[in-house]
């Protein structure tokens, strides 16, 4: 087994007296590709956020590549022990988010380059020449020099994904990266994360896509009110899940 690169130990989160994630246990291994599938409200993106620390996880374990997430108890809850640890997890773990977070007064360009330059402190000539390079594996290359607000949807995701790439991440997250794109667009970034699931990237991807789960997954998790209720790889998953809430979330979705 290749070396574990994120692994989420009975991970549990509330919100006031909310229970949306009541202990979930997922591993990503080194080259692994995970779809979190599930209905709304079922703790899917708050386990990505979790996974890095931009929400704090009330319970369990967090682990990165062996490295356990070092907590303190407050008086509000705990919190994540060591800034410097919270940095670099949040360096290794990019996260592509469904309304693209780009810096409307930031060329794409420097949309790209800005966090390899202010938090890794690296050079900037080198991280533009390395920046155009992303940008032309997503293929827009030719929007460098535009705003955000020049961009179809598509092209501002792709931008999103080569920010991530840009980071030189251990693991990408991907939190309904088509979702906020019509069918057309949404395929331009289909397109990108199948490239980037063939070339072995570690990944966790939030999805309401099937088909793209279904393609580009080592394995699928569904989540039921903050809980694992199936898992497996996906052909066998979607062809013959298990459980008859799964059964009913895939016919939903199928007929949608």
């Amino acid at each position: 087994m290749t070396q574990a690169v994120i692994e989420l130990q009975q991970i549990k989160k509330s919100f006031g007296a909310l229970s949306v994630l009541k202990g979930v246990s997922i591993t990503a291994h080194k080259g692994e590709v995970i779809s979190l599938i599930g209905s709304s409200g079922s703790g899917k993106s708050t386990l990505l956020r979790c996974a890095n620390l931009l929400e704090w996880a009330e319970g369990g374990n967090i682990l990165i590549e062996g490295d356990a997430v070092r907590w303190k108890e407050t008086s509000s809850g705990r919190k994540p022990a060591d800034a410097a640890q919270l940095i670099s997890i949040r360096t290794n773990l990019s996260m592509v988010f469904q309304q693209f977070n780009l810096w409307s007064h930031m060329t794409i360009l420097q949309n790209v380059t800005e966090a390899p330059v202010s938090v890794l402190g690296r050079d900037r000539k080198e991280v533009e020449a390395e920046a155009l390079n992303w940008l032309d594996k997503v293929g827009i290359v030719d929007k460098a020099d535009n705003y955000p607000s020049q961009l179809s949807g598509g092209q501002q995701q792709r931008a999103a994904i080569a920010r991530a790439l840009a980071m030189q991440p251990r693991a990408l997250l991907f939190d309904e990266p088509t979702s906020a794109l019509d069918p057309e667009l949404e395929q331009e970034v289909v397109k990108v994360i199948k490239q980037l699931a063939a070339e072995g990237r570690t990944m966790i991807l939030v999805t309401h896509d099937m088909a793209l789960a279904r393609d580009v997954s080592d394995r699928v998790v569904f989540l039921h009110q903050g809980l694992i209720e199936e898992e497996g790889e996906p052909a066998e998953l979607f062809a013959n899940p298990k459980s008859e809430r799964l059964r009913q979330f895939l016919s939903a979705t199928a007929t949608s």
